[in-house]
């Protein structure tokens, strides 16, 4: 970015942006408590989905949402570079917004990059809005890294579809009102081809979900069941057998918000752990020293390869491939902070006094790391991604990509 006058303009927006988050967030309680870890929303806790909704109306009222969407659908039509400098700015706060992660990252950037018209006049401003959150449903029990061999099928009815399995792991799915899935519409072709995107309405007669209990005691994942749901033939979403050319939108999208753009909150930053040790009087034993810078520095190469992603989107370069580089190195760094600070917590990270104010912290995160490693593309899927579409290694042998699905599965 060379030019002055837009370096300038770019330096008002972050102004105004510090500016409406230092008046707006400590009136509404977004302050952040340091080295807190992000809350995720448990079913049925209907005041924090009310306090994400109320952010989100928030932020749109003020021109802060949608900063790089059209505004011909609600957006501000800005760029990408006015997103991370607000990204930026938010980092101070705690901003409840959560239940968006999701539609905003990626089923909204799926709508604007191949929907109808219709469909982005339809959905995208009541997303904006906080009015209607949405969801991603295309794991499935046998097709998980594998998505292409998703076994949910959509049967063409008239002017509707009719839609019938199960996908799993579906994050937030119990305060969702839409999702956009992947079905199979045709098993006579390969595997890639014959998937179909929807945008289906969760509250559809048909749709039901079942939490998943954590081993950290939350239900943050759901099983959703598809049993005979009608969905208008309008809500195809990319053209029939384009599921997968959508999906891939999706997920770039994915690996790029989860990988490069959100805060390091899903864990303790570095700086929480070190006054952790020094609390503790464990500063002296150079283990753990080393432990910690170990930590600080994994925690920097994520924020520079973070960096390095966005200084590409601020000079307009589309995202690519460099997400999973980020995501996995994020994850990684995840997994340490909440393996270190579970150690150093000692015996307050297993129990501790009933009421006391996230007395369980450490020991909650250590228990939902291991979803990071699976959210947003599993690791080996990833390392895969960055041999084939970095390094320009070979792809792995894929005997059964050109295969009709039906002679795969036998039906």
């Amino acid at each position: 970015m060379n030019d002055p006058d837009e370096a300038g303009d770019l330096e008002r927006f972050r102004l105004r942006a510090r500016r409406w988050l230092r008046e707006t967030a400590p009136a509404h309680g977004w302050s952040r408590r340091p080295g807190a870890a992000r809350r995720r929303i448990a079913v049925g806790d209907h005041d924090a989905v009310r306090r994400n909704r109320a952010c989100q109306e928030l932020l749109f009222e003020a021109g802060f949402a949608g900063l790089s969407w059209p505004a011909e659908y609600g957006g501000q039509g800005l760029g990408l570079r006015e997103q991370i400098v607000f990204n930026e700015e938010a980092r101070a706060f705690d901003l409840p917004l959560t239940a968006f992660i999701i539609g905003l990252g990626m089923c909204g950037p799926t709508i604007l990059a191949v929907g109808t018209e219709e469909q982005k006049q339809r959905y995208i401003l009541p997303m904006l809005r906080g009015e209607e959150i949405w969801c991603q449903l295309f794991s499935e029990p046998g097709a998980g890294s594998d998505v292409a061999g998703l076994r949910t099928r959509a049967v063409r009815d008239g002017d509707a579809w009719v839609l019938n399995g199960q996908k799993v792991w579906t994050s937030g799915a119990h305060h969702c009102e839409f999702g956009i899935v992947l079905a199979r519409t045709d098993p006579d072709v390969p595997k890639h081809k014959g998937l179909t995107m929807f945008v289906v309405d969760l509250r559809t007669p048909g749709v039901s979900l079942r939490p998943i209990r954590q081993i950290d005691g939350g239900e943050h994942f759901n099983e959703v069941f598809f049993d005979d749901v009608r969905i208008p033939d309008t809500d195809v979403l990319g053209g029939e057998g384009k599921g997968w050319q959508a999906a891939t939108t999706t997920l770039m999208n994915e690996r790029v918000s989860l990988g490069a753009v959100r805060t390091l909150d899903d864990v303790h930053p570095s700086a929480a752990l070190i006054d952790l040790a020094r609390e503790r009087g464990l500063l002296a034993d150079e283990s753990v020293r080393q432990d910690l810078v170990d930590l600080w520095m994994k925690e920097t190469v994520v924020g520079l390869l973070g960096e390095r992603v966005t200084a590409g989107i601020m000079r307009g370069r589309a995202p690519g491939p460099e997400g999973s580089i980020t995501k996995l190195v994020r994850t990684g760094f995840s997994t340490a902070s909440a393996e270190l600070g579970f150690r150093l917590a000692g015996p307050a990270a297993a129990a501790w006094p009933e009421g006391a104010a996230d007395g369980d912290t450490w020991a909650n995160t250590l228990l939902f790391v291991p979803s990071l490693t699976v959210a947003g593309g599993t690791d080996e899927v990833l390392k895969n991604i960055i041999g084939e579409r970095v390094l320009g290694l070979d792809k792995e042998p894929q005997v059964d990509r050109d295969v009709p699905f039906r002679e795969l599965t036998g039906r």
